[in-house]
C-alpha cells in the first residue's frame, strides 16, 4: 500500500497516484474550502454544476434534485427516539436560538435542508449529567424526499453517547448540530445503512467547548450516493476532537466524506482516521480532510489519516488531505493518505499456514478495520457492524 504525504508542521505538498484501474488523487491545498461563505439562505449559494472545487467529485445527477432546488419534500421518514431519563427531546421551529449555534450551512444542499424542514429536533442533556445508556435516534426512510435538522445540546461536564441510525429508502438532506458545553464528553456514532437506492447528504457541525471532548464515528455501508460533511470548531482552549470513519463501497456506489477542522482557539487537539474498503465496478469513494490552524491557535496538535483498501478491479478512490498552518507555535501537525490493493504477502503467509484463501482474505480486511471498530464503545452497535463487514466480504467472495 502506497503511503502519500506524511507532512510535518508548516509544510505543504501535492501529487497524485494512479495504479492500474485504481485512481487516487492526493494533494495539500486550501482549494477545498467552500467557494461561498456559510449561510442559512439558499439564494446565497449558486446552483453547482460540478466544476466547483467542493462539488467536483460528486455525481450531481444522482442527488435527485437536492442541489438545484427541484427536490420537494414529498417523502416520509419514520423517526424513533430512545432517550434515557433526564434527557429532553423537543420539536421546535426555525426561530429557536439553539439552531445554528454549532455552524451554518456551507453549501446549497445544507442550506436547502435548513430552509425546508418542518420541525427541528432538539435533544438536551443537562449539565453534570452522566448517562449510562446511549441516546438513540433511528431514522427509517419510507420513500420520497425528506429534510431534517437535529441539535444535540450537551450541558457542561455532561457525559453522553449518541447513536443515529439510518435505514430504509429515502432522498435525505439534513444537518446535525452538536453544541458541547465546557468539560463535557460526547461520543457520537452515525450509521448509514440505507437501501441500495437511497441518497443521503448531511452536514455535521460540532462546537466543542473549553476542555470538552468530541468523538465522532461515521460508518457508511448502504445507499446509492452518500455525502457526509463533519465539521469541528472550538469555543475555547483545551478542546479535543477525534473523528473516525469506516466505509465499505460496493459496485456503483458513491460514498463521499468531507471533513473540516477549524483550529481557532489555542491548545486544542484533533485526530482524524478514516478507512475504507472498495469492491466492484465503478465503486467510488471520496475522502477530503481539511485542517486549518489559525494564527490564534497556538499549541495546536493535529493529525489526519485516510487509508483505502481496494479489493477488486474497477474501483476508484479520491483522497485529498489538506493542512493549512498560520502559526509556527504548535505542538505538531501532519497528514497521510494511503491507497493500495490486497497485501499478497499477508495473504500468502496466512494460506501457508493452512487457512483457506477466502478466510485469509476476510482476516486481512477485519484487521484493516480493527482500529476503527474498537472506537465504537457501544457493544450492540459494534457487533452489528462486524456482522455487516462479514456480509460484505462474503458477497465479494461469491
Amino acid at each position: 500500500m502506497a503511503d502519500v504525504h506524511n507532512t510535518p508542521a508548516g509544510a505543504t505538498t501535492s501529487g497524485s497516484i494512479t495504479s492500474g484501474p485504481v485512481a487516487v488523487a492526493a494533494e495539500s491545498t486550501v482549494a477545498t474550502r467552500m467557494s461561498a461563505p456559510p449561510s442559512f439562505d439558499v439564494a446565497d449559494f449558486p446552483v453547482p454544476h460540478g466544476r466547483e472545487e467542493e462539488w467536483r467529485f460528486t455525481p450531481l445527477e444522482r442527488l435527485k434534485g437536492l442541489h438545484d432546488g427541484s427536490a420537494t419534500a414529498d417523502g416520509s421518514m419514520k423517526v424513533t427516539v430512545d432517550a434515557p431519563e433526564g434527557v429532553t427531546v423537543e420539536s421546535v421551529g426555525r426561530e429557536d436560538a439553539r439552531l445554528g449555534q454549532a455552524g451554518k450551512p456551507v453549501d446549497r444542499v445544507a442550506a436547502q435542508a435548513y430552509s425546508s424542514f418542518e420541525k427541528a429536533t432538539v435533544v438536551s442533556v443537562p449539565k453534570d449529567t452522566v448517562l449510562t445508556e446511549p441516546i438513540r435516534l433511528a431514522l427509517h426512510g419510507e420513500g420520497g424526499t425528506t429534510f431534517g435538522h437535529t441539535v444535540f445540546d450537551i450541558g457542561a461536564f455532561a457525559e453522553v453517547a449518541i447513536v443515529v441510525d439510518h435505514t430504509g429508502d429515502a432522498v435525505r438532506a439534513a444537518n446535525v448540530d452538536f453544541v458541547i458545553g465546557d468539560g463535557a464528553k460526547v461520543a457520537f456514532v452515525s450509521v448509514q445503512d440505507w437501501d441500495a437506492s437511497a441518497v443521503h447528504v448531511s452536514q455535521h457541525n460540532a462546537l466543542v467547548g473549553r476542555d470538552a471532548s468530541f468523538k465522532s464515528v461515521v460508518v457508511t455501508f448502504g445507499g446509492d450516493t452518500v455525502r457526509i460533511q463533519p465539521r469541528v470548531t472550538y469555543a475555547g482552549p483545551g478542546g479535543e476532537a477525534e473523528l473516525y470513519g469506516l466505509y465499505f463501497t460496493d459496485a456503483g456506489q458513491h460514498q463521499e466524506h468531507r471533513l473540516f477542522v477549524d483550529h481557532e482557539a489555542p491548545h486544542c487537539r484533533s485526530h482524524v482516521t478514516y478507512k475504507g474498503a472498495l469492491q466492484g465496478q465503478d465503486a467510488h469513494a471520496v475522502w477530503i480532510g481539511d485542517v486549518l490552524i489559525r494564527k490564534s491557535a497556538e499549541g495546536t496538535e493535529t493529525y489526519e489519516l485516510n487509508r483505502n483498501l481496494v479489493l477488486t478491479d474497477g474501483a476508484r478512490v479520491d483522497s485529498v488531505p489538506n493542512l493549512e498552518i498560520e502559526t509556527g507555535e504548535i505542538v505538531g501537525a501532519g497528514h497521510a493518505s494511503a491507497t493500495g490493493r490486497f497485501d499478497d504477502e499477508q495473504l500468502f503467509y496466512l494460506m501457508a499456514r493452512g487457512i483457506p484463501q477466502g478466510e485469509a482474505r476476510r482476516l486481512v480486511v477485519r484487521g484493516f478495520f480493527t482500529e476503527l471498530v474498537q472506537q465504537i464503545g457501544i457493544p450492540d452497535v459494534r457487533e452489528r457492524l462486524l456482522r455487516k463487514i462479514e456480509t460484505e466480504l462474503e458477497a465479494s467472495d461469491s
